[in-house]
């Protein structure tokens, strides 16, 4: 099953304060970015957040569980905060800068 475009733009409406966000349409899935960096991944509906230095300090509000069969453990962000946008954000934008620097 792949995700709806209107999760991508309820999630991308979301996170707009976090920083430069935008989504990439993958194998009918996305990644998200912040700032360039892919810092989530969205697949079959669900929110997959890429794990960091910061994540604990989230951890009431996700599980760890795998995007898709195979994967390593991404961060599933529990529906019930996707409507809290400056929670969202705040995670999103944290996690952006808790990850390494782009490889040039």
């Amino acid at each position: 099953m792949a995700t709806h475009s209107t999760t991508i733009d309820f999630l991308l409406e979301q996170i707009q304060s976090a920083g430069n966000v935008r989504a990439r349409k993958m194998f009918g899935e996305y990644a998200l970015y912040c700032n360039d960096k892919v810092v989530a991944l969205v697949c079959d509906d669900q929110l997959f957040v890429k794990q960091s230095s910061i994540s604990s300090h989230f951890s009431e509000f996700y599980h760890e569980a795998p995007p898709y069969p195979n994967a390593k453990m991404y961060l599933q962000v529990s529906s019930e905060k996707w409507d809290d946008a400056d929670w969202l954000s705040n995670f999103i934008r944290q996690t952006a800068e808790a990850l390494p620097a782009l490889k040039k």
